[in-house]
């Protein structure tokens, strides 16, 4: 998606840039750990395969996506400057990313609704349980709900889409979020928990046939993300200027 392709967010907690090339070659790294592969349900690609990759989720209109790092510390609380030691491969700690689709039943008869699929990853363990994980999904749930109406006209404004527009205005159905979605494998308790947490909630009691469950959340208002930000510490929220150039 080209809507944050000069855009980071800044928290206290962590720092969310968009996914460039040279992020490509630690990314290449992480996802040739089996464990990871496993977690994500990913199949290892060569480092010619994550550049492509890297330019489809920068271009392609269904997909938003943010690289994970350390925060930023700025001697003052009116500024922040980036550098690229901001975004460096010893500051990268994952990667979280909104995937939308229209949903319109498992027959196609359902009406149509635009659902935003969420995935988080923090990828090694020396970063993990260091609450990078929540404070990524908590800025990301706030970019989301603030910049709902244009990530969605990015969206049903892609050629790709026409068909998919075409049913949404036919049925008169709401161009805006109906929930954003996570699945999550029923032996990852972790992730589970930090999901439900945040208000996300299983669709059934049981997995799905791949093993997972997927959480949904409907209630979308900006008060109450914020309220979460507040409540897990994540202060100083704020839009950053991303100046470096593919």
């Amino acid at each position: 998606m080209l809507l944050n392709a000069e855009t980071a967010l800044s928290t206290s907690k962590v720092l969310l840039v968009p996914y460039s090339t040279w992020h490509v070659p630690r990314y290449h790294e992480w996802m040739q750990d089996e464990e990871i592969q496993e977690a994500t349900a990913s199949e290892p690609l060569s480092l010619e395969e994550e550049y492509a990759m890297q330019c489809s989720w920068r271009q392609d209109a269904d997909k938003l996506t943010f690289i994970v790092c350390r925060p930023v510390s700025s001697p003052s609380e009116q500024s922040i400057q980036l550098s690229a030691e901001s975004d460096s491969s010893q500051n990268m700690v994952g990667d979280i990313n909104l995937f939308l689709r229209v949903d319109d039943g498992e027959d196609g008869d359902a009406p149509p609704e635009i659902v935003g699929e969420i995935e988080l990853m923090i990828a090694e363990k020396v970063n993990q349980r260091r609450g990078f994980g929540k404070a990524a999904l908590l800025t990301f749930l706030l970019y989301i709900v603030e910049r709902q109406t244009a990530i969605i006209e990015e969206f049903v404004n892609a050629d790709m889409h026409a068909e998919t527009v075409g049913k949404l205005r036919a049925a008169r159905a709401s161009l805006g979020f109906s929930c954003l979605s996570v699945k999550i494998g029923q032996a990852n308790s972790r992730s589970l928990a930090l999901f439900e947490s945040l208000g996300f909630k299983k669709v059934s009691v049981e997995p799905n046939f791949f093993g997972e469950f997927e959480l949904r959340r409907s209630e979308l208002e900006m008060g109450s993300v914020q309220e979460m930000l507040t409540g897990a510490g994540v202060n100083d929220y704020r839009e950053v200027l991303y100046t470096r150039k593919e």
